[in-house]
This record gives C-alpha cells, structure tokens and sequence, in this order.
C-alpha cells in the first residue's frame, strides 16, 4: 500500500487535450463550471425551479488576467455542457463577444441566463488555498444561495473542489509507490526495472488501464501535439488579442528550410515548432498540456524534432514521454506547475526539465544522467516570472516555449557528457528550492499582469 503522500497522478491527467491559450485559465475553469452544471443537474426539483440567476465570482490571476486568457468563454462553454478535450475552439473563441450577450444554462427543466454581467472580478489579496480560485453560486429572486461550488484552478488544467479530493488523486494504488527521486530509483534498482517499465506498470495499477492501451493514448497525445507544430507552420496572420501579435512560425520554418545545409539547422527547425504550438495555443486551438497548455510549445517542438530530424522509433518516444511524466509528477506533487504558485519556473521550467529527461532517457542514458539532465533544466529557470503583457500568453510566453525547448537540449547535452556522480544537487533539492522561491516571489510576477514586461509597452 502507499502512503497519503504517494504520487497517484494518471499520465492523461498530466498529458490533457484542451483549448488554449491557458489551463489554468481555460481547461481548469471549463472543468469546474462542467462539475458546476452536473451538480445543478442532481438537485431537486424543488430548489431547481427556484433558480433565477447565477453568479460566477473569480479571484487571483483567474480575475487579473482572465479576460486575455478567455476565463469567460471556457466557464460558459462549461455550463452549457462543453468540455475541454471535446469542445470546438471555434465555436469556443465565439462566445462572449458581447458583454451583454445572454446564455442559457440548462437544468432539471429550468434555464437561467447567463452574461458577461453574471462574472465578478475580485481584485486584491484574497484568503483560499489557492490564488486561482472562482466560485460559483446559483441563486433565487430574493438573493438566496441555492447552490455553491468554490474551485481552485492549480495549474496544468488541474482542479480542486473545496471539501472534495484533488482532481487527478486516483483511487488506485501504484504499484511502485514513490514521491521523491530518491524513492524512485530506489524501486528501479531494488526491483532491476526501466523508469519506462515502472511508469507503465504504475500506470497500470492506478488506472486499470492495460498497457496496449497505455500505449495507444501516449501515441494520440504525441499526434496531438504534432497536429498543432503542421497547423502552427502552416498558419499566418494576427493572434487573437490587443497586442496584434503577428505570427512568425510559418517565417522562421520556411527559412530553417533554406539554411537545411548548415550545422544549426536544427534548432532553427527547433525554434519553428515550438513557436509553432505556441501559436496555436495563443490563438485558442487545441494543445497538449504539458505540463501546461502556457508550456505547450516546448514538447510539441522537441518531439516533433526527435521524430522527423532524429528519427527516434515510436517505442523510443513513448520511453521518453513516461520519463518526462515522472519529473512532471515530482514537480506538481512537491512544488507546482501553476504559473499563478511557481511563476514561469513553474510552467516553463518543468516543460524543460521534462523535456531534457526525455531527450536523455530516449538516447539511453542511465538513470543518474535522467535525474542530472531534469535538475539542470529546473536549476536554470529559478525565479523566471510570468508577466504576460495583456495577459495574453503571447509576450513573452511563445517565444519562451522556444527558448524552454533550447534550454533543455543544452541540460541533455550537459548531463551526457558529465558524471553523474559530479553533480552536486540532486533533483530533490531543486525542488525545494523551486518551491522556496515561488514562495517568496512576489504575486505581481505570478500571473497578474501587474509588472514585469507586462508594464513595458502601452496597449494601442
């Protein structure tokens, strides 16, 4: 049996199909406002035909910056029964175009309106668990609560009810139970397994899932990912937005194409990918979170790199996704992949500590090069700030993909060619700190527009 502290989070719970341009401000909220609509679902007659209005009150970043990151559109695309890895972005990006524009939620045979005057922006310090909180409150004519939902958005397209497990907490046990590096290799030497053998089999016992099906879903989030790098080289014009953010992927494939011959070529192809996905993610198509869809350019990048420039084998790049999973895990479970908790170590910096775990373990590399290759890639993004202009994922979050993807190619090469045992800080003790300084960083550089590169342009 493992303890309360066991990592019990699926790979598809990590690994999320779903609408940009954030998760924590477009998957998590849709989520939420989805278990909303299911609970309206179940309430009585009675206190249903009651209902009047609906009120949908959101704080932190979800308020600061929801309107750039579409928070509006992914909660009522929620409550009308939409959900992030089936909706429509089109029909997703349409909603909410008009402020005074009314929806109808639909429950036990009563509807209730909906509209841009039903969300309530807090602003200023408030006390939940979680800084992306929104709650959600059904009402009659005199005012009375008929039914409330407090949610917490923690990043990654995760959520939280208050009183309820956290999402992604399965009711199974893992096989190889573990919540630290260290406990982690300690299982693949005690038990002479692969990091690839244990995760499948953990994968396993926490799902009841059977492997040929494992397999299966790794291969569709790999499909999806690439589907996003072939529409991102392809697509051209302005992002959604303010800013008027012009596209520069499908620019920089066609010159990577040009300059083939020359020994950067490929990370000028490298380049092109990542802001590929990043620019589909910006636009509001779907992504892949990984861990985050403000992180979802650097895994689409690199895979996309190791399939078609490296020619990796299929086997080979699903090894490498389950060691990037691993570090993802101990990331979220000891520190947090939340942009809002961490800043942009926290989306960022976990893309490319996964991404450099995954060259390294794709290559063969042993499980201390795995472990060194994470750390550094962790080690050179503590304290990155995340102070998206507008609180649009655009600047500087699409080109930071890029450089994420770049930054964790350099941690595999520094861990390839090094001893392992020279490293003097183990991927536990980053974590720490990762946590430590997300801590102590101040909220205006987590999420909330209020400083930063967010303040260095003024909006046209």
């Amino acid at each position: 049996m493992s303890s309360k502290n066991t990592i019990t989070t699926s790979l598809f719970d990590l690994f999320k199909v779903g609408p940009g341009p954030s998760s924590s401000h477009t998957i998590g909220p849709m989520k939420a406002a989805y278990r909303f609509l299911q609970d309206l679902a179940s309430l009585p007659t009675e206190i249903a035909m009651r209902a009047t209005t609906l009120e949908i009150h959101l704080y932190g970043s979800l308020s600061a910056t929801g309107k750039g990151h579409g928070t509006d559109r992914a909660i009522v695309g929620g409550l009308l029964g939409w959900q992030p890895h089936t909706c429509d972005p089109k029909n997703l990006s349409g909603l909410m175009k008009n402020e005074a524009e009314q929806y109808y939620v639909t429950f036990q045979g009563v509807e209730v309106p909906i509209s841009g005057q039903s969300i309530i922006y807090h602003k200023g310090k408030a006390n939940f668990p979680h800084p992306n909180t929104m709650i959600l409150r059904l009402c009659n004519a005199q005012g009375e609560v008929l039914l409330e939902g407090e949610y917490y958005s923690v990043g990654g397209g995760f959520i939280q009810q208050k009183g309820q497990l956290p999402e992604g907490t399965s009711q199974g046990e893992p096989k190889y139970p573990y919540s630290t590096m260290d406990e982690l290799k300690k299982h693949l030497k005690t038990h002479q397994l692969t990091l690839a053998q244990l995760m499948i089999q953990n994968e396993q016992a926490i799902t009841g899932v059977p492997e040929k099906e494992i397999v299966r879903k790794i291969d569709q989030i790999l499909e999806f990912m690439h589907k996003a790098v072939k529409r991102g080289i392809r697509a051209k014009g302005l992002l959604p937005g303010s800013i008027r953010l012009q596209r520069k992927a499908a620019l920089l494939y066609e010159k990577a194409k040009l300059h083939a011959a020359t020994t950067d070529s490929f990370l000028m192809f490298l380049n092109a990918y990542c802001l590929a996905a990043s620019e589909e993610n910006a636009a509001g198509s779907i992504v892949v979170t990984a861990p985050t869809s403000g992180a979802s350019g650097v895994f689409p990048g690199l895979t996309y790199l190791m399939k078609n420039h490296f020619h990796y084998s299929p086997q080979k790049m699903r090894e490498g996704m389950l060691a990037a999973a691993a570090i993802g895990f101990l990331v979220k479970h000891n520190a947090s992949i939340s942009g809002a908790e961490m800043g942009c170590m926290g989306e960022i910096g976990t893309a490319s500590a996964m991404g450099a775990a995954m060259l390294m373990y794709a290559y063969g590399g042993t499980m201390g090069q795995v472990e060194a290759a994470a750390e550094i890639g962790i080690e050179h993004h503590l304290g990155m700030t995340c102070d998206p202009i507008g609180g649009y994922v655009q600047i500087p979050c699409i080109e930071r993909n890029a450089m994420g993807a770049a930054k964790a190619y350099n941690a595999y090469l520094l861990a390839m060619t090094i001893d392992p045992e020279m490293q003097k800080i183990s991927f536990d003790s980053v974590i720490k700190v990762m946590r430590a300084t997300g801590r102590d960083m101040s909220k205006k550089y987590k999420e909330t527009s209020e400083a930063g590169l967010a303040l260095s342009m003024t909006e046209c």
